[in-house]
């Protein structure tokens, strides 16, 4: 066996069935040796290969596994790994570099990807020798997939793909230093239950890794068990079912006055698997000023980074969930669900684009409650639209880009939930600005044949950049105006069906023919470019000093 081989066989072994990517000089001999077990996914671009992997982890919570050739190949994975490494998200990413002799001699093609990507990964390896290969393979995706999960990449010289591999190569993974801790400290875990206890206005705000742990259930226990409020960030969304009594939305620079105002009000703070970025705080200084917090995350670096946690717990969340739940009291805080409620604000629907997603929502109500559907998300102001306007009953049914904030992620992304869950619906939310991006996956989404279903929402802008210079800057509007192609001649021509909808009926309309039609479609929906997303704080700010309305026509 070669090490072209030897890579197959521990991805298959590891169970994955597909992978994303794109061929070249440097993995030639790797696609030579691609056996029929594997599914490929010629995308049109790296950058694509990435992100469709990113996509087909989030959806299915297995690895996501992309190839890119040395040079601009595996550069081009850069923004995707980046990407699913703010976001938590395991993804293996295998490299071709040039020969080992000709490492540092500015070879055709020869990149330092593994020096390039070392601060993006979660860990990344250059294999020097073909013994080495299959117990690299096997470490890199016990981390990407351990603890907090996040990207490694595997970067293979060609001569190590081609060298034969020693007869009892060991393939097992050597990390003694790598234990991430599952259950939380015996002490610490009965001072988050006595503090809870002890709280007259607690709030749970719930991350991602409520998500990734598999927790939901247990989250919707806890706040019951304890009375609760439940806020999440952009990615905890769908951790705590919309329509739940005690779900306040979405908190942070676009969250909802009633779960910025219950963060800001509370004394004691239960936060699970987030990060506290700047755009969920705001202002660090001012954020949740009398609050206990008790912040409790897989990843120790996590804890008081960027928000000082009283009581920091290291460990999985649902295992410390299952552990907590037994320890709190029933209780109750009817009068302070009451004052969080009367800060709930009915949402806006005299925009147009606020009203296409709303019409998306009904029309899709019946998939959503039953987990039938996944929404995934480019990034600006649709993104916002859909976190505050869509509802979500169920974890993982909303794919986006948070930490970084990656445009043109959506379409690969969509592309990777679709094969990761071939019998769900997939629906991709883009804009004019995101889709131009990376447009040029319409051509992967019709060669796999996935019915993916494309709503866009044309503003001819940048958007969220727009509304910023806007708000923020005087109304200077530099370089946000696009011009556009023909979408529906465009995704036509791709080999995809569309429609346009100029108007509110003609959105109702080609909703129904999108998602009746069984192959992959685009609905194109022109939005007036003055529309903006509210609530908003303004950024660097306490996020008590939330906008949510346009006055006179200036916000």
């Amino acid at each position: 066996m070669r090490g072209r081989e030897a890579i197959w066989d521990s991805l298959i072994d590891l169970g994955v069935e597909t992978v994303f990517g794109y061929p070249g000089g440097a993995v030639i001999s790797l696609y030579d040796a691609m056996p029929t077990a594997i599914h490929h996914v010629l995308v049109r671009h790296e950058q694509g290969a990435a992100m469709a992997a990113d996509g087909y982890a989030r959806a299915t919570g297995r690895l996501g596994v992309c190839v890119a050739t040395s040079g601009p190949g595996a550069l081009n994975l850069v923004s995707g790994l980046a990407n699913a490494f703010l976001d938590s998200v395991p993804v293996l990413a295998i490299t071709g570099q040039v020969s080992t002799a000709q490492l540092g001699r500015d070879a055709f093609q020869e990149t330092d990807v593994f020096g390039a990507t070392m601060s993006l990964t979660k860990h990344n390896y250059l294999v020097n020798r073909v013994d080495d290969l299959p117990r690299v393979l096997n470490e890199a995706a016990y981390i990407a997939q351990a603890g907090r999960k996040g990207p490694v990449l595997v970067d293979v010289p060609r001569d190590v793909m081609d060298a034969e591999v020693p007869e009892g190569a060991d393939s097992t993974p050597r990390l003694p230093g790598y234990r991430p801790r599952q259950r939380g400290h015996p002490a610490q875990m009965e001072r988050a239950a006595r503090t809870l206890a002890a709280a007259g206005r607690p709030v749970i705000l719930a991350g991602g890794g409520v998500k990734w742990s598999g927790a939901s259930p247990l989250l919707v226990r806890l706040a019951q068990k304890t009375g609760a409020p439940v806020a999440t960030t952009l990615m905890g969304l769908g951790t705590m079912p919309a329509g739940h009594p005690l779900f306040l939305g979405m908190m942070g620079m676009h969250g909802t006055p009633a779960a910025n105002g219950a963060v800001q009000e509370c004394d004691v703070l239960l936060a699970l698997g987030v990060r506290f970025s700047d755009r969920v705080t705001g202002a660090r200084e001012s954020f949740a000023p009398s609050a206990q917090i008790i912040h409790v995350d897989v990843d120790p670096a996590e804890l008081g980074k960027n928000v000082p946690a009283h009581i920091p717990i290291v460990g999985d969340i649902r295992h410390v969930l299952e552990d907590l739940l037994p320890l709190v009291p029933e209780k109750r805080h009817d009068e302070w669900v009451s004052r969080v409620n009367s800060m709930k604000r009915p949402g806006a629907d005299d925009g147009t684009a606020v009203r296409t997603i709303m019409a998306l929502a009904a029309a899709t109500e019946g998939l959503a409650r039953s987990d039938d559907l996944i929404v995934v998300t480019d990034v600006g102001q649709h993104q916002m639209w859909v976190a505050q306007h869509y509802p979500f009953y169920h974890p993982g049914t909303l794919i986006t880009s948070g930490g970084l904030g990656a445009m043109g992620y959506g379409l690969p992304a969509a592309v990777g939930a679709a094969l990761g869950c071939p019998r769900k619906t997939v629906v991709l939310v883009t804009g004019d600005g995101s889709l131009q991006m990376n447009v040029q996956e319409l051509a992967t989404v019709v060669q796999e044949r996935l019915p993916v279903k494309i709503v866009l929402l044309d503003n001819t802008s940048l958007g969220m950049v727009r509304q910023w210079q806007e708000m923020f800057f005087g109304g200077n509007l530099v370089a946000v105006s696009l011009r556009g192609p023909d979408w529906v001649a465009l995704a036509r021509a791709y080999g995809l069906a569309a429609w346009r909808a100029g108007s509110p009926t003609e959105v109702e309309d080609g909703l129904a023919s999108l998602l009746r039609n069984p192959g992959p479609g685009l609905l194109h929906c022109p939005v007036p470019p003055e529309e903006n997303v509210l609530p908003m704080v303004p950024p660097g700010e306490s996020i008590s000093r939330i906008i949510v309305e346009s006055r006179g026509g200036a916000t």
